[in-house]
């Protein structure tokens, strides 16, 4: 069975994305090892839409990206989308119900599916307890307005399974799904 790793930039205050690049900031020696080794562990990106089209207008022409940008480019993605109905850059239109779709995936024989930003659908994953693993890189910064991961009131018990210090400020935490265990109400 695969799992799902979701990745993503974050705030103190929980915001995933704004308008201006703020995690540009914030960069170590430590960070780009972390994220070179998270690609390459996994067998395919599974991305929203935004996320898809962001990263299809750079990877495929980027210069100087290395082995990073070669595996990038070489790994197959699946796309949460109602819009698009034809996509290029070896990507696959998650088709139907999202969350049939992603679970059909998880039952396919192969490694890891990699969720990077694509935070709408991170929500959506979340919700329906499809993350085996959420990764938040926190970055020591207040924005106090921007789009929230956590901002639809639902209820996600998670463990604490690491806690790494990716030097500049950044906390790398990484959570796992627990059971809810708390008393049911009535």
């Amino acid at each position: 069975m695969r799992q799902v790793i979701v990745t993503e930039f974050l705030t103190l205050d929980g915001v995933y994305e704004e308008p201006t690049p703020w995690q540009r900031g914030y960069q170590s020696p430590e960070i780009g090892p972390f994220k070179r080794d998270e690609l390459f562990e996994s067998s395919a990106l599974l991305l929203g839409r935004v996320t898809y089209q962001d990263f299809a207008r750079y990877w495929p022409t980027a210069t100087g990206t290395g082995e990073f940008g070669a595996r990038m480019n070489s790994l197959p993605k699946f796309v949460a989308t109602t819009t698009l109905r034809s996509l290029e850059w070896n990507a696959t239109v998650l088709e139907g119900d999202v969350v049939a779709a992603v679970q059909k995936l998880k039952r396919q024989e192969g490694g890891k599916l990699l969720v990077y930003g694509s935070g709408a659908f991170v929500q959506t994953l979340l919700r329906h307890g499809l993350v085996d693993e959420l990764r938040l890189m926190v970055h020591p910064l207040v924005l106090g307005s921007g789009k929230r991961l956590f901002s639809g009131g639902d209820r996600l018990p998670m463990n604490l399974a690491a806690s790494k210090n990716l030097g500049a400020g950044v906390m790398l935490l990484t959570y796992q799904p627990t059971p809810d265990t708390s008393p049911t109400p009535g």
